[in-house]
């Protein structure tokens, strides 16, 4: 998990609002009222420059939000933050339900294999999550410099979701590499399927993921008779 002072992204400046300075934000995560509540948030230029600074106010504008900052007075000021990300840190974030993780505390994490012999075979490192309609989907940056792994978080593969402490790395174990495929570019056939016809998202930090679907113990749409719910 990262640490409690890190600072995540949370929404983009998509435009200015208004004549007085309010900046129109792209949520990560549309369901998110966590800039609502914030007084600083960080900035970061497209740049790369970043400044901390305190928030005047901040409202909900459908599936927006309207933000304004202090000494960000009038339009063209606004419009010069276009692109910009306003993060907030990590412990700003809403505890979570029992087995849930948000995306940023992932992201690094190792992912091991557990053998049959109980050895335990490093596959690589957390460096994606995508969110199908179905299933969360782990990317997998390979320990042996070959091309990603893709493992649903479904109790199929996985028998270990621990994302740490703050400021602790914690780990996944998969338990079965039974019908994990790394893609092969140029390939589009893959042993592990998304549903057919829909798209994955790719998770953002702020995104909450339930951790691993016990109610699942098949790959693509398929369910057991037997989840534990």
């Amino acid at each position: 998990m990262i640490a409690e002072n890190a600072w995540v992204p949370l929404a983009e400046v998509a435009r200015p609002h208004g004549v007085a300075g309010e900046l129109r934000l792209r949520l990560f995560n549309r369901d998110s009222d966590i800039l609502l509540e914030l007084g600083e948030v960080l900035v970061r230029l497209p740049g790369g420059e970043e400044h901390e600074v305190s928030v005047d106010s901040a409202r909900r504008a459908d599936q927006a939000i309207l933000m304004k900052l202090y000494s960000v007075d009038d339009r063209d000021r606004a419009e010069e933050l276009r692109g910009a990300l306003i993060c907030g840190t990590r412990g700003d974030f809403s505890p979570l339900g029992e087995g849930e993780f948000y995306t940023c505390d992932a992201l690094g994490a190792p992912v091991v294999f557990l053998d049959p012999a109980g050895a335990s075979i490093e596959l690589g490192h957390v460096r994606d999550l995508l969110s199908y309609p179905s299933v969360d989907t782990l990317i997998v940056r390979a320990a042996d410099g070959g091309s990603d792994w893709e493992i649903p978080l479904v109790a199929a593969f996985i028998s270990e979701a621990d994302v740490g402490a703050p400021g602790k790395e914690g780990r996944f174990v998969v338990s079965s590499m039974e019908g994990l495929e790394r893609p092969v570019p140029g390939k589009k056939k893959s042993a592990v399927k998304p549903p057919r016809k829909r798209h994955p998202r790719k998770a953002k930090g702020t995104d909450p993921i339930r951790g691993v679907d016990m109610d699942r113990e098949q790959s693509g749409d398929e369910k057991t008779d037997e989840g534990t719910g």
